[in-house]
């Protein structure tokens, strides 16, 4: 009996030697999704991307980028599916702006309270303020003397954007209204040779083959664009305005330390790397690594300023 029992207790204790390091499990020791909640192609996506080949290259196992597109005020499928996940960081979530400063404030029961903490952000996206070459206006402070007495029509993709609405909030700043707005699915070299718009709110990827007849009056960025250096920041000329449309990386709060490092390691690096840093080249998008404290700090700041245009707006 003695020894049965002895028996007994070294099969439990070599489960349960089995069963801690089985707990242990070096992270990561399967497939890892990187969610996009946006369709493929945009530069989220091919940097997303790239951080995922890298992931996959350095520890290997599979790595996939899954795009979520959203519809309606905001691209919260994608995110209610990162925040709904274990907490183990095999569900990651590049998520624009809006998830992390609105996601837990518009009433969407699975992301609230707040759910996400940033690894990083490491994109800023082109977005410009521009107009024809010839129009009677060639900067901000000509546009809102202008457009005090005169109709001008802006181009935007969307109200709920981020960029849409500082570009209407600085319009109340400086003394002016749009004559009209509108959205389009396409703000290109047609949009403002057709005259479809007079004052397009676009990427400037999409005005880059006609940049000769164009004028960028201003970016909505944190720094100048490389490509236009002359054209201001919003921010520069309205500083209650500084704020941008970026993406970045984040996990749901109770990620361990250890897993959000491994994250951290594959994606500041891939960032920085030369074919990355090649699309910013390309396209006038700002690429970095900006880490996770910083990245909690100027969410903290885009939360107030986001408040702010919404009064701005009322």
């Amino acid at each position: 009996m003695r020894r049965f029992v002895k028996t007994i207790a070294g099969s439990l204790a070599v489960a349960a030697v089995m069963a801690a390091s089985a707990a242990q499990a070096e992270y990561p020791e399967k497939p890892v999704n990187f969610i996009v909640p946006w369709p493929p192609g945009d530069l989220e996506d091919v940097l997303t991307r790239m951080i995922a080949e890298d992931f996959q290259a350095k520890y290997g196992v599979a790595a996939a980028v899954v795009n979520k597109p959203g519809g309606g005020g905001g691209p919260f499928p994608g995110a209610i599916e990162v925040a709904s996940a274990p907490a183990d960081g095999y569900t990651i979530g590049s998520f624009v702006i809006g998830v992390p400063v609105l996601g837990h404030q518009i009433d969407i029961p699975e992301l609230t309270p707040a759910k996400f903490d940033p690894l990083g952000i490491f994109l800023t996206y082109p977005f410009v303020i521009a107009t024809a070459k010839n129009a009677p206006y060639q900067s901000m402070a000509e546009l809102a003397e202008h457009a005090k007495s005169n109709d001008v029509a802006l181009g935007h993709f969307g109200d709920v954007l981020t960029p849409t609405q500082v570009t209407k909030a600085y319009a109340k700043n400086a003394g002016f209204e749009w004559g009209s707005d509108a959205a389009f699915d396409a703000l290109d070299c047609n949009t403002l040779a057709s005259g479809d718009a007079d004052v397009i709110n676009t990427t400037l990827q999409l005005i880059l083959p006609c940049l000769d007849s164009v004028t960028v009056l201003a970016s909505i960025t944190g720094e100048r664009i490389s490509l236009v250096p002359d054209a201001p920041t919003v921010g520069e000329l309205d500083s209650s305005l500084n704020i941008a449309l970026w993406n970045g990386l984040f996990v749901t709060k109770d990620t361990p330390a250890d897993v959000r490092e491994k994250i951290i390691a594959v994606a500041s690096e891939t960032v920085m790397s030369e074919r990355a840093q090649k699309v910013g080249a390309e396209t006038g998008a700002q690429i970095y690594w900006e880490d996770a404290d910083a990245s909690a700090a100027r969410i903290a700041a885009d939360i107030a300023t986001v408040a702010r245009i919404g009064e701005i707006l009322q």
